[in-house]
C-alpha cells in the first residue's frame, strides 16, 4: 500500500528490479483496478526486460473508498494532484505512462501538466480527450448490465466491497448532464514528450475522432495505431499486437 491524496492505494511492483529504464507505470480504466489488467503488465515488462508499477484509484479493487458523487473534475485531480503523489510515494524518478481509458486520459493531463521532467513517455489505450454519444450510450448500457444483469457480480470478484463505490464513481458522473462538456484537449499542446495512441477499431467507447484529436492536439512526436478487429481493450482483446505496437515505441525512446 502507499498512501496518496490522503488515502492509501493497494499497489503492484512487477518486471526487471535492476532495471535502469524508466519504469512502465500502469493507470487502469474506469472499472479497472490492478487485478484487471491481468496477465498484460507482467508479459509487457518481462518481454521489454523493464520494471513496472501498477495500482488502483482510491474507490477501486482493494484501495480505500473515495467520495461520491465524484465531481466532473475528477480526472483532472487525478492527472494534477494524485498521480504526482502515487509516483513520488512510489520513489519513482523515470516513468513511462500507459493508461487504459479514463486512465489514459489522467495520463494526458499529467504530461500537459507535468513540470518535473519525470515523464519520458505516454501510451494510451482507448483514452478519451471528450465526450461523444457513442460513449455516453455505452455507459448507459452498462448501467442497466450492472443493475439488472451479472455485471456487478463479475465486478465484486475484482473490487469486493468496493463495487458499488467503483461502479457508481465511474458510471454516475459519465452520465451526469453537466459531463457532456467535459474535455482536456487544452493539455495536449503543452505535452513535450513523446505519446503512442492506440485504439480498437471497434471500440464502443469512442470513436477514431479521439486518436485525431490527440495527435491534432500534441502535434509532434506521436505515433497511432488503429487495431482491427478489437474493441474497446486492445490489450486484452490483441495482447500480442498491443504488446508488439508498444515494444517497438518504447525500443525507439529507450
Amino acid at each position: 500500500m502507499i498512501v496518496a491524496d490522503g488515502r492509501q492505494l493497494e499497489c503492484q511492483w512487477i518486471g526487471v528490479e535492476t532495471s535502469a529504464e524508466p519504469v512502465l507505470v500502469f493507470l487502469h480504466e474506469g472499472l479497472g483496478c490492478i487485478d484487471l489488467w491481468r496477465d498484460f503488465p507482467g508479459r509487457l515488462c518481462d518481454e521489454l526486460e523493464m520494471r513496472g508499477f501498477i495500482y488502483s484509484r482510491a474507490g477501486y479493487g482493494g484501495s480505500d473508498l473515495c467520495e461520491l458523487p465524484r465531481p466532473v473534475s475528477f480526472m483532472h485531480h487525478e492527472g494534477q494532484v494524485v498521480l504526482s503523489q502515487v509516483l513520488d510515494a512510489a520513489g519513482i524518478d523515470k516513468a513511462i505512462l500507459i493508461g487504459h481509458s479514463d486512465g489514459g486520459s489522467i495520463s494526458l493531463i499529467h504530461a500537459g501538466n507535468d513540470k518535473t521532467d519525470r515523464i519520458c513517455a505516454v501510451i494510451t489505450l482507448a483514452a478519451h480527450v471528450f465526450n461523444e454519444d457513442i460513449c455516453v450510450e455505452s455507459i448507459k448500457a452498462a448501467k442497466v448490465a450492472y443493475e439488472e444483469g451479472d455485471l456487478r457480480a463479475r465486478l465484486k470478484k475484482y473490487h469486493g466491497e468496493n463495487v458499488d463505490n467503483a461502479f457508481r464513481g465511474w458510471n454516475d458522473v459519465w452520465l451526469h448532464r453537466d459531463f457532456r462538456k467535459w474535455n482536456i484537449e487544452g493539455f495536449l499542446p503543452d505535452i513535450n514528450v513523446p505519446v503512442l495512441v492506440v485504439q480498437g477499431i471497434n471500440d464502443p467507447y469512442g470513436t477514431q475522432a479521439q486518436i485525431e484529436a490527440i495527435v491534432t492536439g500534441v502535434g509532434s512526436g506521436v505515433e497511432k495505431h488503429i487495431i482491427p478487429d478489437c474493441g474497446h481493450s486492445p490489450h486484452l482483446e490483441q495482447g500480442q499486437i498491443t504488446r508488439e505496437i508498444i515494444a517497438s515505441f518504447i525500443d525507439g525512446l529507450v
